[in-house]
């Protein structure tokens, strides 16, 4: 995430932002923040654009999305450059997060959208099924507010965005300050893909855009960010009786039980520690190892570490952090972890030979629950490994957390690692890999406790965006109800008698259950 510089505007002017690479401290450029009439506008166009999206078929709409891969893929380069220019990741992750999953994300949704979204005919039991017909449709909110994060800014603001307009939403998307112009590329994307205007209307600003947004009178605002933002968020839309998904943070545990292949039990700990230098939401921090075999990882996982080159140039593997505040946070953490007693077996600095704002990739042993870099959120390079007794204890150290978004399970039995991940309280579990379920489309995504709330992507996410309304009609033109309302004092004599026949008997039971076969 770019470093953000609040420039002087002039008199009555819009609140100016410049962005300044933390990779080289070179400055990027600027933009203007969009003010609340701004925001009341672009609501007011969304509204304008959104009935007409809505009623184009499923095919018409994935048209434009799958205009929007061909042009990602034809200039993948060039969003390449401006997603690396403004967020120091490495070109392989800038690869990972936002070229493929972005046209994993436009292909998915626009082919499979209508088969989630389609109406589903519900056959209704018992003698409500004798006398009526019942389908489910999934209609649009309206408009979607979807507000990106600093750490994966395009794809968190292309995905989201997708599934709602694939929905036949209009998107108010408003990206972070500091990664706005990655942001931007999606606006950029969909404008050459020839998306009708006011479907997608990027919002840059700052705060007080972010507010905006949320005052403004959207139908849904969909969230990824901190706890502490979306716990704003949340109040923010229950005010307004409007529902919110929320993708939020995470102190995501690794198990790695007697029986892993150590080697790659390794591999994956570092993987998932130091990709996008530590900064995302599935990264895992805490590292839990059964102590017979604890020795001979730590080992692997130090060996594999120090082999991590850092640079802003050139071929590396771990980037910069995205803003200065998080490089405190961090350096917070390790210096009240080894004050405690922890002790860092690589990195535990800032890295003095480049001059952005780099952390070495670092790992801490001997870790305690009394150190904040085991129960707060780091968000960046620095893997805390746990020796423990058994697989129980590493179950109950996972669980011991404020946090459930993610956690990973390595081990040769797989049945097993199985049966561990649905003891974890936590979102998503993938076993014999690092944190990655996000990028299976198929896959709900979402936290538990203050991981969030709602689940987004496959069926589930894009039903978030609709509202299933059911529909009933009644085989007999409502023949019953005239001939049954009001009710006598008889009538309800024998309706109580087939109560008790219905509920008070096995063949009634099975008959209150019984289906028609059309």
């Amino acid at each position: 995430m770019a470093i953000v510089k609040r420039l002087d505007s002039p008199q009555g002017g819009k609140r100016r932002i410049q962005l300044s690479s933390p990779a080289t401290l070179e400055v990027i450029g600027e933009f203007e923040c969009a003010g609340d009439d701004d925001v009341r506008e672009a609501l007011a166009r969304a509204r304008r654009a959104q009935k007409d999206w809505a009623a184009l078929s499923f095919k018409q709409r994935a048209s434009y999305m799958l205009r929007a891969l061909e042009i990602l893929v034809e200039k993948q380069d060039e969003f390449i450059e401006i997603a690396l220019r403004e967020t120091p990741k490495t070109r392989n992750e800038s690869l990972m997060m936002d070229i493929y999953a972005a046209c994993d994300s436009l292909y998915f949704y626009a082919k499979e959208a209508g088969k989630f979204l389609r109406p589903e005919r519900k056959r209704l039991h018992g003698m409500v099924g004798l006398v009526k017909k019942l389908t489910v449709y999934y209609k649009p909110l309206g408009v979607v507010g979807v507000i990106s994060p600093w750490n994966g800014p395009f794809i968190l603001s292309l995905n989201p965005a997708v599934q709602a307009m694939m929905a036949g939403n209009a998107v108010l998307l408003k990206p972070s300050s500091s990664t706005a112009f990655s942001g931007k590329m999606v606006g950029d994307l969909f404008e050459q893909a020839g998306l009708p205007e006011g479907v997608l209307t990027v919002l840059l600003g700052d705060s007080r855009t972010g507010q905006a947004l949320l005052e403004v009178g959207v139908d849904k605002i969909s969230f990824t960010g901190s706890e502490e933002t979306g716990r704003h968020v949340a109040e923010e839309c229950a005010r307004r009786f409007i529902p919110c998904t929320l993708e939020l943070g995470g102190k995501n545990p690794v198990i790695v039980c007697a029986d892993a292949d150590l080697d790659n039990a390794a591999a994956g700990a570092v993987a998932g520690n130091f990709f996008n230098s530590g900064q995302y939401c599935g990264g895992t921090e805490r590292v839990y190892v059964v102590e017979s075999v604890a020795d001979e990882f730590i080992a692997k996982v130090v060996e594999r570490t120090l082999k991590l080159r850092q640079a802003s140039e050139g071929e590396f593997y771990v980037g910069a952090i995205y803003w200065p505040s998080q490089l405190e946070i961090i350096e917070a953490h390790v210096a009240d972890a080894v004050a405690k007693g922890a002790k860092v077996l690589a990195g535990g600095r800032r890295n003095p030979d480049l001059k952005g704002l780099y952390f070495e990739p670092t790992v801490l042993v001997d870790v305690t629950k009394q150190m904040r870099v085991l129960s707060e959120e780091t968000f960046g390079p620095v893997m805390s490994i746990v020796r423990v007794r058994d697989e129980e204890e590493a179950i109950a150290s996972a669980n011991d957390s404020n946090y459930g978004l993610t956690a990973s399970i390595w081990t040769k039995d797989t049945r097993k690692g199985v049966e561990i991940g649905k003891r974890i309280d936590t979102g998503n579990i993938d076993v014999n890999d690092f944190p990655c379920t996000y990028g299976s489309s198929e896959a709900p995504f979402g936290g538990r406790k203050a991981s969030g709330v709602g689940q987004v992507n496959g069926a589930v996410g894009l039903r978030g965006y609709c509202h299933a309304q059911p529909i009933q009609v009644d085989r007999f033109g409502g023949k019953q109800t005239a001939g049954h309302y009001p009710m006598s004092l008889k009538q309800d004599e024998g309706f109580q008698k087939f109560i008790k026949f219905l509920w008070g008997s096995a063949i009634g039971r099975k008959f209150a259950m019984m289906r028609l076969p059309w």
